[in-house]
């Protein structure tokens, strides 16, 4: 079931990116930006109605720098849309992931921002590698 929900989260990205840059090509980038990510507060907002899992006493608790994450938010949009128009949806979403899964496996590998911190495995550095050249294999196979 877990794979399942990453799987759909992949999917879900990969729409959305061309979604959004499709939205670009009308009404500009900024203000993709600004639709996405209010509609995106809206069906948060709905969730949370339904959900009700709001801690608000866990807000003490947390490191406060987590909560600037949705300015990441802004920056992954505008990334995205970006690197879609420019290298069109594959090129730019195997380029998005080989750096996604790099940077995680770093998170991971030292620990940062309070993630377990795992030992440093060759199989998924190999793993990495292969993924990388496969990307370098496509970029010739026009």
């Amino acid at each position: 079931m877990t794979q399942m929900v990453a799987v759909l989260s992949g999917l879900l990205m990969s729409i959305q990116g061309v979604w959004n840059t499709a939205l670009r090509g009308s009404i500009g980038t900024w203000f993709t930006n600004t639709i996405v990510q209010g509609v995106g507060l809206l069906s948060a907002l709905i969730g949370l109605a339904v959900v009700r899992d709001a801690n608000l006493t866990g807000l003490r608790s947390v490191n406060k720098i987590y909560l600037l994450s949705g300015i990441l938010s802004v920056g992954i949009v505008y990334t995205v849309i970006f690197a879609i128009t420019k290298l069109g949806p594959a090129q730019a979403t195997m380029l998005i992931l080989i750096t996604q899964m790099t940077a995680s496996y770093l998170i991971e590998l030292f620990g940062w921002f309070g993630m377990e911190k795992v030992d440093f495995s060759w199989i998924k550095a190999i793993g990495i590698g292969v993924i990388l050249i496969g990307i370098v294999i496509s970029q010739y196979a026009k």
